[in-house]
């Protein structure tokens, strides 16, 4: 399905081979346990929700949502494929029931108003401005009138050392992609995309930057 991608797709580590060393890069860099669980449990997730995990990665928060909420129907979107096989082997190991799709962002593979709760980790800095309004826009449809949004990404730094901290994350992914989130503008394209009760409900120091967590609904 490598059809999928986009001419200017980019990996989660920017080059593949450094996609089986995805979980552990995230892991040493960007206390990836509390940032997920501050996540998660601002999401308050129903048992019989239907929840989409945005850009995937390898699967970890979707497993976290299926470990915590086995009752809820949990789907996972990724447009790499190598990185997918990953997510799937994870959870399979885990004896995790999640559905994975390839698929892209800002054209995803499901009808409108089907998800009650739509999470996004570490995915949005990857993402071209336009891109990441086109997939806002996308965002909203698949929620369900009055579901909920949750994402967590790189924000405005802390203080200045941190600023200089985030030069890294922008020399591997692009000054482009990134120049949204380190100007602190995320809530404001969440909000542009027709979102109420848009909030920034925390944030992570992290040795590259901060991160933030957004909340957001769609209108009911």
């Amino acid at each position: 399905m490598n059809n999928l991608r986009s001419s200017d797709y980019v990996p989660a580590l920017k080059y593949p081979w450094l996609t089986p060393f995805y979980d552990r890069v995230v892991a040493v860099t960007t206390r990836e346990k509390i940032f997920r669980k501050k996540l998660l449990e601002q999401a308050r997730i129903g048992e019989d929700d239907r929840v989409l995990d945005l850009a995937c990665g390898t699967g970890t928060m979707a497993a976290m949502i299926k470990s915590r909420y086995p009752g809820a129907l949990v789907y996972a979107l990724d447009g790499d494929p190598q990185i997918l096989a990953l997510a799937r082997d994870k959870t399979r190991k885990a004896g995790l029931d999640v559905e994975f799709t390839e698929g892209l962002s800002f054209s995803m593979p499901y009808p409108s108003n089907e998800f009650d709760v739509v999470f996004s980790s570490l995915f949005f800095h990857h993402l071209k401005p336009a891109d990441k309004s086109r997939t806002m826009a996308e965002v909203r449809r698949v929620l369900k009138p009055g579901g909920r949004f949750h994402l967590c990404d790189w924000g405005r730094p802390a203080n200045l050392a941190l600023r200089v901290a985030f030069l890294g994350v922008q020399l591997l992914d692009g000054f482009e992609v990134t120049r949204e989130n380190v100007e602190g503008r995320l809530p404001e394209i969440v909000a542009q995309a027709g979102f109420i009760e848009v909030s920034v409900t925390g944030s992570v120091t992290t040795m590259l930057g901060t991160i933030e967590l957004i909340h957001a609904r769609k209108t009911v």
